[in-house]
């Protein structure tokens, strides 16, 4: 009875809303609360993680330091796992994958745990020492949040759309208070429309989390600069040689991560396996390299400070003074160890259960990037400020790994305060984007989807093909005939069909071939070769065979090589299922396009 009470009035409110807010004025609104609950969120987050890694240091690690690190991750990465198995049970890492996944499918329908499990899995992960970072999952709450919003309001899904940008606007405005960089992550990684009519509440979303977020956590950026030189021109050469380097550093995290992601999902299948062998590899990894231990951002600010030497703090180097000081080699390779281990220590975290991005990562990649960079010039008799390249360097390693070179710009710049660098981040950023493009046009975060033919670009033609699917195409109103059925048996399935092509399948429906009116036509009114030939004799090979779940842009690209009209589509076992037409696809295409374009 309260269950139908509360159906009747919820209702009566979509009701009254419909007839007295506008769709468009009804966006505004959302968007704004949409800004709120992202922020708070992401407050929620950082709180959450701030409260365990208080736990954990005044608790666990005060004592022996060095033989806690080689628990306290292991136990976040299993509090984590539990939590996801036991109460979740669904999968909740890849975030930023998954928002695309609900874009591209054109579905925007985002689960509703999203909006809280991802927050509880990432706290236990990063606060125990997690070698990853909490913004994708942050970025997946918001964008569940606005996802469910427009749902609970009844709206398409094109507005929803809109909505789940929205979320993910205010997610990084509020965890990194940065309106700008929330505004272009989602233009620029979620690959939304710019129009006027999607950038205000994307804006509105985006300043009011960022300005809920300065309420409650203070006005200061994440990383307060202290010792930053100002840019000089005569500088320009080597940041290019840094964008250059940052290029192939994300190139290497790309693909490095992908590979090993792939490895660790195929190679070990249980959960206590997974378990076992990523905490281990945590563990083990954190124990040698302690930088590697949770975010990163402490090691972070202090390069950006100019204090390398703090980064090396319970590390194998931290005794040795004279080593570090005399042996500058030492000190980069302990770095470029550091960098090469890092994407092994973070797919070892989300492989054995934890939950985490790679936006942290990919900031303390860059940092520990500019600084060896800076570190390796000055060693052959440059002056280059080492704080300054390990700024930049973040922006290079952001701009690289998701191909987004403004997201790396603005976001830098609002994390540090360090709008004066505007120039070298510039710089480094572009050039990193454009030297990974050479090897791979898709961010890591695009590269599942995109090999699946599932992602949504800023190509509106291509968007439009991603849309359509094969089922929305597909005619299966063709008679079918079999091989060994004579001229005769022929005449009569043709006499009672309205097509001009028949598809020739086997007992187990296999398509064999195809039978076209015009290659009959000359004999089919002639009864004497009514049993002179068969089927198998007047049948033909199509131009190509299409698989039923093939992209429609190779689709399109098949009809577009064979210059034909209709392709036979069958299905994994190879049995016929139906037909495409070229002509059915424009059809299609141009009632998408039309839905897709309008403002």
């Amino acid at each position: 009875m309260v269950n139908e009470e509360m159906r009747k009035f919820y209702d009566r409110v979509i009701d009254w809303r419909e007839r007295h807010v506008s769709e468009k004025q009804l966006v505004l609104i959302l968007s704004f609360f949409v800004g709120v609950f992202a922020s708070l969120a992401a407050v929620l987050l950082k709180t959450f993680i701030h409260l365990i890694q208080q736990f954990v240091e005044n608790n666990l690690i005060a004592g022996e330091h060095t033989w806690w690190y080689l628990i306290t991750p292991f136990i976040g990465i299993t509090l984590a796992a539990l939590f996801v198995k036991y109460i979740v049970r669904d999968d909740i890492s890849h975030g930023i994958t998954k928002i695309l996944y609900a874009i591209s499918q054109r579905k925007s329908i985002i689960k509703a745990h999203n909006m809280w499990s991802s927050v509880v899995g990432s706290g236990l992960t990063i606060g125990f020492g997690g070698s990853v970072g909490a913004e994708a999952p942050i970025v997946l709450t918001g964008a569940a949040i606005g996802s469910n919003l427009a749902k609970a309001f009844r709206l398409d899904q094109k507005t929803m759309m809109l909505m789940i940008g929205c979320g993910a606007a205010g997610a990084i405005g509020g965890i990194f208070k940065a309106p700008i960089a929330g505004l272009v992550f989602t233009l620029e990684v979620l690959m939304m429309d710019l129009t006027m009519t999607s950038v205000a509440p994307l804006l509105i979303s985006s300043v009011t989390a960022t300005a809920l977020s300065y309420i409650l956590t203070g006005i200061d950026p994440m990383f307060p600069l202290e010792n930053m030189e100002d840019f000089a021109v005569t500088r320009i050469p080597w940041y290019l040689v840094l964008g250059v380097v940052c290029g192939f550093v994300s190139l290497y995290f790309t693909r490095g991560m992908n590979k090993l992601e792939q490895w660790f999902k195929h190679s070990v299948t249980t959960m206590w396996g997974k378990l076992l062998v990523g905490g281990a590899t945590l563990s083990l990894l954190i124990f040698i390299f302690p930088p590697l231990y949770g975010e990163g951002y402490d090691v972070i600010q202090q390069l950006i400070n100019g204090d390398c030497l703090s980064a090396l703090e319970n590390s194998p180097l931290e005794h040795n003074a004279w080593a570090i000081r005399n042996g500058q080699w030492l000190l980069i390779v302990y770095f470029v160890s550091i960098i090469l281990f890092k994407i092994v220590a973070s797919v070892a975290t989300n492989g054995a259960g934890g939950v985490g991005g790679i936006f942290a990562p990919s900031l303390f990649m860059g940092a520990i990037t500019g600084f060896v960079t800076a570190r390796l010039m000055n060693t052959c008799g440059l002056s280059l400020p080492e704080a300054n390249f390990a700024l930049v360097g973040m922006a290079g390693l952001m701009s690289g790994v998701m191909h987004a070179p403004l997201t790396g710009i603005f976001l830098i710049a609002e994390l540090t305060g360090g709008y004066h660098l505007f120039m070298p981040l510039m710089i480094v950023s572009v050039i990193s984007y454009l030297t990974i493009m050479f090897f791979e046009p898709h961010s890591l975060y695009a590269m599942r989807l995109a090999q699946k033919g599932e992602l949504l670009t800023h190509n509106k033609d291509r968007n439009v093909l991603t849309l359509l699917k094969m089922e929305n195409v597909l005619e299966t109103d063709f008679t079918t005939v079999y091989p060994e059925m004579t001229l005769g048996e022929l005449v009569k399935v043709i006499s009672q069909s309205h097509r001009n092509m028949f598809p020739v399948i086997d007992h187990e429906d296999r398509l064999k071939g195809l039978l076209l009116l015009d290659e009959v036509r000359n004999i089919m009114f002639q009864p004497r070769l009514y049993k002179r030939f068969t089927v198998e004799q007047l049948m033909t090979s199509p131009y190509a065979i299409l698989k039923a779940d093939m992209p429609m842009e190779k689709v399109m690209e098949i009809f577009e090589d064979t210059g034909a009209w209709n392709l036979p589509v069958v299905d994994a076992q190879k049995r016929y299922i139906g037909f495409v037409s070229k002509s059915k696809i424009f059809n299609s295409y141009r009632h998408v396009l039309v839905h897709f374009s309008e403002e």
